[in-house]
């Protein structure tokens, strides 16, 4: 499945191909709360179809509504690009679905071969991060290498903004608990590798899930981690775990975490110390017990929590260190159970074991 930035692109280039009149719309700067962030994309084309999104909806039906009266043409004169302001007024903020007076402004540009988009997918598929700079007065593009996280900015001259590679998981094993969290992974917008080289472990067939049996230093070696991609293992087999780890460790990985009990975890960190060389710096990258703690029991709701985990680390948010999930186990364990007996829960009858022989 492809991140909903690719796919609006890729939406573009199909009706581009097919001589479909189509704008792009770029989400170049914000005022308080909005709904959609910098640098998010939409694309209308000449019968008022989108994809993607820049609002709750109300802004994009007023776009539609606009293309439907007067053309295309109403958001792009002259072919040239232009730039809307929405909720500059209370009254505006509350009609066009801002919260909070927030306010919202786009930039709206007719795709022709100047805008590159071949070009700019070429690059994502290539896991290039770039910049890419629209000029306001011809909508020529250029483009260069970037940062992917960069915060898009506009002046009266030109659009700046930042795509790049899709953000990648890569699953070291292949059971039930693998799965749901390549479902989960898949909505959210991740490309998935799953790799599992044992032949008494079989490999289940998912729509947008590339399986591998390479052995998982090999495959993390070759797809040498970016910033934009996670590591977990979720063998329970330290023997494959660790071949992953070994290679991931020395990556770029922005996550790399392992499934395991604490004492497994804190065993693992031992050994990749003792027998690898690996320093407590180096370690701390490592997430384990990986998820974070939610009292999670069954395989779906453990990848619940290790895809917010990785989530948060994708964001950027501090969370500690995976101590702290040690903790919150350990004090888990300690608390009485919510269903409690209290002086208002029925009390079972004894129950009695007769020996019929």
């Amino acid at each position: 499945m492809e991140d909903l930035d690719t796919l609006v692109l890729r939406m573009v280039q199909d009706w581009q191909l097919g001589g479909i009149p189509v704008v792009l719309v770029t989400v170049a700067r914000t005022w308080g709360s909005s709904p959609r962030p910098p640098g998010s994309l939409m694309a209308i084309n000449d019968q008022g179809v989108t994809v993607g999104s820049v609002s709750g909806g109300c802004i994009e039906d007023d776009l539609i509504d606009k293309v439907r009266q007067d053309g295309i043409q109403a958001l792009c004169a002259a072919s040239r690009p232009s730039v809307l302001r929405y909720g500059i007024s209370a009254d505006e903020a509350h009609r066009f679905g801002l919260p909070c007076g927030g306010t919202i402004e786009l930039v709206l540009e007719a795709v022709s071969t100047l805008s590159r988009i071949d070009d700019l997918l070429v690059a994502c598929r290539r896991r290039r991060s770039t910049r890419r700079v629209l000029d306001l007065q011809t909508g020529e593009v250029t483009l260069d290498d970037g940062d992917r996280d960069g915060v898009p900015s506009l002046d009266a001259h030109s659009l700046t903004t930042f795509l790049g590679p899709q953000i990648r998981l890569i699953i070291i094993g292949a059971g039930d608990l693998p799965r749901y969290v390549c479902q989960i992974a898949l909505s959210l917008g991740f490309e998935v590798i799953v790799c599992d080289p044992r032949e008494q472990h079989e490999t289940w067939d998912l729509d947008g899930v590339t399986m591998s049996r390479e052995m998982p230093d090999d495959l993390v070696r070759r797809l040498q981690p970016d910033s934009r991609t996670a590591v977990v293992t979720l063998t329970h087999d330290p023997k494959m775990d660790d071949l992953a780890l070994l290679e991931a460790l020395d990556s770029s990985a922005f996550y790399i975490g392992a499934i395991g009990s604490r004492r497994n975890t804190q065993s693992r960190r031992s050994r990749l110390k003792e027998h690898f060389g690996f320093s407590d710096a180096a370690l701390s990258k490592l997430r384990g017990p990986a998820g974070l703690y939610i009292g999670s029991k069954t395989p779906a709701e453990i990848a619940l929590s290790i895809m917010a985990e990785i989530v948060a680390a994708k964001n950027g948010v501090e969370l500690g260190e995976s101590v702290q999930t040690a903790k919150d186990k350990a004090q888990s364990v300690a608390r009485p159970p919510r269903a409690a007996i209290s002086e208002t829960t029925p009390v079972m009858p004894p129950i009695l074991y007769l020996n019929l022989s």
